[in-house]
Formats: C-alpha cells, structure tokens, sequence
C-alpha cells in the first residue's frame, strides 16, 4: 500500500509538505503543489482517514442503526441515509439492531468506537431514560420515527394518527361501513398510532370498530394471510380493511382472492408505507405514502448540522405528514 512517505520520497519534499497538501494548506508554493498532486495521482495514494480523526478526534463518518435492513422499509431509509451522506462528503456504516434494545445499544457503541459523531437511529425499543442519556453524549444523534419532546429538535417523525385518518376517511367517504383491521403485534407506538387514527375517524362518522374485528400478526405478507384468514375463521363481515403496511395489505389480498373474495369489488384493501411493491401488484395497491427516503436524508443532514457543536441547535420539531396514494385497490362500497 502507497504511504505518505512514499509520496514525500518521489516528490523529492518533506511528509510535512505533502501533508500540507493533503489538507489545503497555504504554506505550499503553487509549482510544488501541483508536483505533489501529480505524484499523489501517479502512485494512487489514499490519505488514511482513521490516522487523520486520531488527529483531529473527528471523522466525516456517519452512521445509520435499523431494525433490519433486508426489510424494504429499512432499506428505503438507509437509502435516504446515504443520499444525504454522499451530499455532504460522508462516509456511512450501518448496522442491524435485529429488534433487540441489547443489540441496539451494541450496534451504537459499535459506531461510537468507530468515532461517528453523526447518528442516525431508528430505535424501536430503548426506553426514553437511555435515548436522553445518548443524546448529551452523541452530539448528532437524531432518532428517525420517534418523537420526543425532551428532544423535539433530535426527532424526525411521522403523524402516523393523521395517516390512519386519512386512509379511514377515504374509505368512508367512499361508503364503507363495515371495517377491520389487521396490525403489527411489534410493541413500538407505530401500531397504536395508526389504531388510534382509525378509530377516531369512525367515531366521528358514527361508526364503529370491534375488537374482534382487529387481528395482530407479524408485519410482512404471511402475517397479512395469516391475519385475513383468523378474520374470516370468526365470520367477521368487512367490506373495508386497513392493514398496518403495504406487505400485510398485499398478504391480505393473497387471503382475499383464496377465500373467493374480490379486491376491490367485494373488499376494499389501503396499505401503508407506499412501497415499490405497491405498485408491482395486482390490483395495484392503494395506500398512504410514508416519505421514509426523504425523512432519512433531511435527517442526515440535521444529524451533521448536530455534530458541529460550535453552532446552537435549533430548538423546533421535524414532522412529515403522509400522503394517500391513490391506485386500484379501493372501490366504493358494494350495495347490499
């Protein structure tokens, strides 16, 4: 591997010089300069960034911890991560946390070790005492997700009881009044956020949502069957469903069609999230855009603004509002 020292000793000057180089400094002549940057490009050196932030306790190195990254939703934020990374000259690791608050805390002291003072978390079950402690020690930690009012100007969030209005009032208005739902059984406040949108928008219309008529599984398309056919099992009688995620929506259109049930001509499906996925299936599927790319990437971008603590953050919240998209998987109500 090329050394700083073998750039100094081809282009006849000190390591100091080239250094200088390196780093822009001004106490280089403009003819030695350009003899050192064409050496640097001849040899293919690379400056070591990890010997530089032992230099300066400061690397341009962000980091990013998701449940899971393999799932699309994560992969969408990771992707809106590292947009916003590569905008600011960052690099960017990731880790797992795997849904586990002990893999979560390892996954950020992972990070910590490799001096990110930039984090962006997607912590589903740390609890609040642990995300405050975090924030006085990580000066660009930013939760994604989550909100905090101990720590608004840290949280990048979504009005998930706003989303599951709108998707409830869409399917009233189209004459629905027979509903179900089918949620995540993961205990983050994602699942009761949208439960509560649901029911406050029924309230209002008159109607009314049973328990029974609310089933739990796993968030992703085997839950969606899964949870689609324990309805069905107990007779529950639905011309309107709302799932917790476009995967569990179009796991429950699979259940839907095996049943003999059309969609939408006998059951109306919205989803949640507005995956690629939504629009690769048939009936394409209707559902409430979660601008998860665009959330992950203005928060890489607050979490660097964070890290520079020569600047007073500012003290205001970053809420993003859902969107309804609307496809094939919806109809007005069938006459009785």
């Amino acid at each position: 591997m090329v050394t700083i020292k073998d750039v100094a000793k081809v282009a006849g000057v000190s390591i100091a010089t080239v250094s200088r180089v390196i780093h822009d400094g001004h106490q280089v002549g403009e003819a030695c300069r350009a003899r050192v940057k064409k050496v640097i490009a001849e040899l293919g050196y690379r400056p070591n960034s990890n010997a530089r932030a032992l230099v300066s306790k400061t690397t341009n190195t962000l980091g990013v911890v998701t449940p899971k990254l393999s799932m699309p939703f994560f992969g969408s934020l990771a992707s809106g991560v590292e947009k916003g990374a590569r905008e600011n000259n960052y690099k960017l690791l990731m880790s797992n946390s795997l849904y586990e608050t002990k893999s979560e805390q390892e996954a950020i002291d992972s990070l910590r070790d490799h001096n990110c003072q930039a984090i962006i978390l997607h912590s589903e079950y740390s609890d609040e005492k642990t995300l405050l402690k975090l924030a006085k020690e990580i000066p660009g930690l930013v939760l994604i997700n989550r909100y905090m009012p101990a720590i608004a100007n840290r949280c990048v969030w979504l009005d998930n009881v706003a989303g599951a209005r709108t998707a409830t009032d869409y399917l009233i208005n189209r004459g629905h009044k027979n509903f179900a739902v089918i949620t995540s059984i993961y205990q983050n406040g994602d699942p009761g956020f949208r439960l509560q949108g649901i029911r406050e928008s029924l309230k209002l219309a008159g109607l009314q949502l049973s328990e029974a008529a609310i089933e739990e599984s796993t968030a992703n398309m085997e839950g969606g069957e899964q949870a689609v056919q324990a309805l069905l099992n107990k007779g529950i009688q639905f011309t309107a469903l709302l799932a917790y995620n476009d995967l569990m929506a179009i796991g429950a259109i699979h259940a839907l069609f095996a049943a003999g049930l059309r969609v939408p001509e006998d059951v109306s499906v919205i989803g949640f999230d507005d995956l690629i996925v939504s629009r690769a299936c048939r009936p394409r599927l209707t559902t409430m855009h979660y601008p998860v790319e665009e959330m992950a990437s203005y928060a890489t971008k607050l979490a660097i603004q964070l890290s520079d603590t020569s600047i007073e953050p500012e003290s205001r919240t970053h809420l993003f509002i859902p969107q309804l998209v609307e496809r094939d998987s919806v109809a007005d109500a069938p006459r009785s």
